[in-house]
């Protein structure tokens, strides 16, 4: 009985309905957007002095086929370019966030959390996708020329990455809107596409006829290509 007078006496000081500023979800970007940030600062604090050490190599393979094999001839240079690549991803899933690179219609009815986790579950999937393929029509002899082929697409990834990233930091000194760099970031998207197209054929026909290298080039890079493209139109 005393209890329950005193469940009865009690008096509710609170106001019934929730405070404006509190009920409003939190906009502008995740906190993963933040760590990620962060995260590549920190790596790239760590592994500039191997960027710049292989640097004069990367910019001579977008130059000449023959760069690609000269890289590949050091273990250390082509592994300290696997190594920049995967570091260089981060950034990657932050531009193709906060720029729409990719922007299908299923990303759009998502928080901004979950949409930046789709983005990078995206750009998992393509890889995995290339990587299957890769395997999957890779030689079983005299494979060579199509593994350096396909460790070109390490060289190119970064010069796209780090023209992307001075691209973006300079427009964002000039005030542009996020329209135009997400134009100019198609843009540098597609010529270095095109660009890697020309060189992965190059090396290629080194070791296959004209044919073979079409239809290589064809599964390697039009297939998961068109993949992607057709998923940020459909879905």
């Amino acid at each position: 009985m005393l209890l329950q007078a005193l469940f009865k006496s009690g008096q509710l000081l609170l106001e019934d309905t929730p405070v404006n500023e509190v009920a409003e979800p939190a906009t502008g970007m995740p906190v993963l957007f933040t760590v990620l940030v962060l995260a590549f600062m920190l790596a790239a604090i760590l592994f500039l002095p191997r960027f710049l050490s292989i640097a004069p190599l990367l910019f001579d393979s977008l130059f000449r086929a023959r760069g690609s094999v000269s890289l590949e001839t050091s273990v250390r240079a082509s592994n300290d370019r696997r190594l920049i690549a995967a570091v260089l991803l981060i950034p990657a899933a932050l531009l193709t966030y906060r720029y729409r690179i990719y922007d299908a219609a299923f990303l759009r009815d998502l928080s901004e959390g979950w949409r930046l986790l789709a983005v990078m579950g995206v750009i998992f999937a393509f890889a995995l996708l290339r990587l299957a393929i890769y395997n999957i029509l890779k030689p079983r002899r005299n494979n060579d020329f199509y593994r350096l082929a396909r460790r070109t697409s390490y060289t190119y990834f970064i010069l796209l990455i780090i023209l992307a990233l001075v691209s973006v930091g300079i427009l964002s000194l000039f005030g542009c809107d996020d329209d135009l760099v997400r134009k100019v970031l198609l843009i540098e998207i597609i010529l270095l596409y095109l660009s890697f197209l020309v060189r992965r054929a190059q090396i290629l026909a080194l070791s296959c006829n004209p044919l073979r290298t079409f239809l290589y080039l064809c599964a390697l890079e039009v297939i998961p290509t068109s993949a992607l493209v057709v998923s940020a139109i459909l879905l």
